[in-house]
């Protein structure tokens, strides 16, 4: 029994120790805690800091410059202005000018006119006269008048002639093959469809996708068929034997829009997972996987020259890449909004990008940024370009605007028919594209269909004329 008490003793006794160290625990604040760990993780971390490199004073009065001007180059360019036209104000005024009333002395007289008189403005030397002259010249020319807006290029009105239906879903993308002889389109009913040109009647239904068909592009080298789509899957077709040939694995998720090298056995494919991917036609090897947004990437282009890749994302960025590297040349952060569509002109080393903010004109290879073409209010989802010139984007409420390319006039506008049986909501523009030719502009709607527009033929400058009027050049807004 005493063996028994004293180990119940020791018990206790542990438990009042265990109680007590509890209580001493919990007696600390949380400010005490806080700067217990804060002391800690000083003392761990004071060690290295005289590992690191002393603070470079001339590069970072570069990067603070480069940031200023970046972010406030217009604000620095209206206070120079505003400083020229202080400056061209004394400069006319003189340097000493004589109060009201004053005489001055004509031709001939001497420096005192009379007794009463001031003292007159005496003239400065032809050093001064010649400085202040460079003044007033260098003033012009901060100041000089704003270039006219050149009178855009006539183009004729398009109207639609031909609707055709066949799908049971979205209509999501098009592609005219370089032959012109017929287009493929894919929708959400998981079908791609192969269509005659001429005649707008079916040929061939394309079944394999198990989701929404989104990109498509034809081969100009091989007789290939690239599809993609919701279901993360990239698919090569043989058109000689209307079947899959090839599958590309590696999106993570939908893959939203695709492109071909125009001179190289290279597809690149992009999506919802952020990323852009390069690969070997042939292998399926994955060459690159392009990283750098940070959200959604929509639209693709590509061309032989430099830059070769251009991609848009959700992100509202535009990334240029290059495509023997691997990596970002730089990226476009004009937009505001998200851009869902890109698009390179035929023949001018230009490209054009779509957003809900507006559509911007950007010049190759270093995408300097040319003009704004303001007014499409819609989500612009595609857009198209033919060799005249006559850029077309597409909203997501069914409207079509025609714009001139050289000067961003906006010279038609068009709302898209609603297909009978659809709600008006369903009018919605997801993809377009101009045949080979540039003479018909298809677009595939949300109401199921295709639609095919083209100019009106009986309409000249005389009938359509153009409504501008000489303007002056506003500041191109970023």
């Amino acid at each position: 029994m005493t063996e028994l008490s004293d180990s119940f003793e020791v018990i206790a006794i542990s438990e009042l120790k265990n109680r007590k160290m509890v209580e001493e625990v919990q007696r600390h604040s949380v400010h005490t805690l806080v700067f217990r760990s804060l002391k800690r993780s000083h003392d761990m971390f004071l060690a290295n800091q005289g590992l690191l490199p002393s603070v470079d004073d001339t590069a970072e009065t570069v990067r603070k410059t480069v940031k200023a001007r970046d972010s406030y180059g217009l604000v620095f360019d209206d206070v120079k202005k505003m400083q020229a036209m202080k400056q061209l104000q004394v400069i006319e005024s003189g340097p000493n000018p004589p109060p009201p009333g004053t005489a001055f002395p004509t031709e001939g007289e001497g420096t005192a006119i009379n007794e009463t008189a001031v003292v007159p403005f005496t003239d400065t030397s032809l050093v001064q006269r010649t400085s202040i002259s460079n003044q007033q010249n260098q003033i012009a020319n901060l100041m000089r008048k704003a270039p006219a807006m050149p009178k855009p290029k006539w183009h004729a009105p398009w109207k639609l002639y031909r609707v055709i239906a066949g799908h049971l879903g979205w209509v999501r993308c098009v592609t005219v093959e370089p032959g012109n002889e017929w287009f493929a389109t894919g929708a959400a009913d998981r079908i791609i469809k192969i269509w005659d040109l001429a005649s707008g009647q079916l040929k061939v239904s394309l079944t394999g996708h198990v989701s929404t068909v989104r990109g498509l592009a034809v081969s100009n080298r091989h007789p290939y068929l690239f599809s993609c789509g919701e279901d993360r899957q990239v698919k090569c077709w043989d058109l000689e034997y209307n079947k899959v040939i090839r599958h590309y694995h590696g999106h993570l998720s939908a893959v939203y829009t695709l492109a071909l090298h125009p001179s190289i056995d290279v597809l690149i494919t992009a999506g919802r997972d952020s990323t852009a991917r390069v690969w070997d036609m042939r292998t399926k090897a994955n060459v690159h996987t392009l990283q750098g947004h940070t959200h959604t990437v929509a639209s693709v282009i590509c061309q032989a020259s430099e830059p070769q890749v251009i991609t848009g994302s959700h992100d509202t960025t535009i990334r240029l890449w290059d495509l023997a590297a691997g990596k970002s040349i730089c990226s476009l952060t004009n937009h505001k909004k998200s851009v869902r569509s890109l698009i390179f002109h035929p023949t001018l080393n230009m490209f054009a990008s779509g957003s809900p903010d507006n559509i911007k004109q950007w010049k190759c290879p270093d995408g300097k940024f040319i003009q704004n073409l303001s007014g499409h209010n819609a989500i612009v989802n595609c857009l198209a370009v033919n060799p005249e010139s006559a850029l077309v984007s597409g909203g997501d409420n069914g409207t079509l605007f025609f714009w001139d390319w050289r000067t961003g006039y906006n010279f038609q506008r068009l709302q898209a028919p609603v297909q009978p049986g659809s709600m008006d909501s369903e009018a919605g523009i997801f993809a377009m594209t101009f045949d080979q030719s540039g003479s018909r502009l298809i677009t595939t709607e949300a109401d199921k269909t295709i639609k095919i527009y083209r100019e009106d033929d009986t309409a000249t400058e005389e009938t359509h004329p153009i409504h501008w009027k000489m303007d002056i050049l506003k500041r191109r807004k970023y």
